[in-house]
């Protein structure tokens, strides 16, 4: 099974008001993190999709050594990035399965992608997904069957819409701290106490 990786990092960050993507966490940018985290899983391929200031985002990671394409209508919001993504990695790679991950959940490592790819090998269900705060979400991996429900996703849609509907062929994975990402000044306010290292 070829499984690819789609980070998205293309929003503007606006209610955060500086880019998320470039906020140091534990000594790391949180996309430089992201990549190094995929780069070191058990994924075959991966793509980072940038949208906002592409220039600017991709000066925290090698783009010589991890590919990245940038969705120009970004701005269409979630689901625009994330077909992107897939759309590069279906004609470049061709997986059997795709991770969908963000760039703002920084307790997402390797041990965790890895455990997805595992999990999903043993029953036979289509979709691995994580769960925090009472529901499920991303990062989630879904097998090839769902590509096509997953290009048919609208402006701000995003990959929960897929997982809430076949939650009957989900393997749920708990991941408490997926509830953490970086929106707002008070999420990144509340991680800077929990993590005096983090830093804008």
């Amino acid at each position: 099974m070829k499984t690819g990786l789609i980070l998205l990092a293309a929003g503007s960050s606006s209610r955060l008001g500086s880019p998320k993507q470039l906020i140091e966490f534990q000594g790391k940018k949180l996309l430089q993190k992201a990549v190094e985290e995929g780069l070191k899983s058990k994924v075959d391929s991966m793509v980072v999709v940038l949208g906002w200031n592409p220039e600017l985002i991709k000066s925290s990671f090698d783009p010589k050594k991890t590919p990245f394409v940038v969705n120009t209508n970004w701005e269409e919001g979630m689901a625009s990035s994330m077909q992107t993504g897939l759309r590069f990695l279906m004609e470049k790679e061709d997986p059997d399965q795709v991770i969908l991950m963000l760039c703002d959940q920084p307790f997402v490592d390797v041990s965790l992608l890895d455990r997805m790819i595992l999990d999903k090998e043993e029953p036979r269900k289509g979709i691995v997904a994580c769960a925090y705060s009472d529901t499920l979400g991303v990062p989630a991996l879904f097998d090839k069957h769902y590509f096509e429900e997953l290009m048919a996703l609208k402006g701000s849609e995003g990959a929960k819409k897929v997982i809430l509907s076949h939650v009957e062929e989900v393997i749920a994975i708990d991941f408490p701290e997926g509830e953490i990402d970086l929106d707002t000044k008070e999420d990144l306010i509340r991680i800077q106490k929990l993590f005096p290292s983090t830093e804008e």
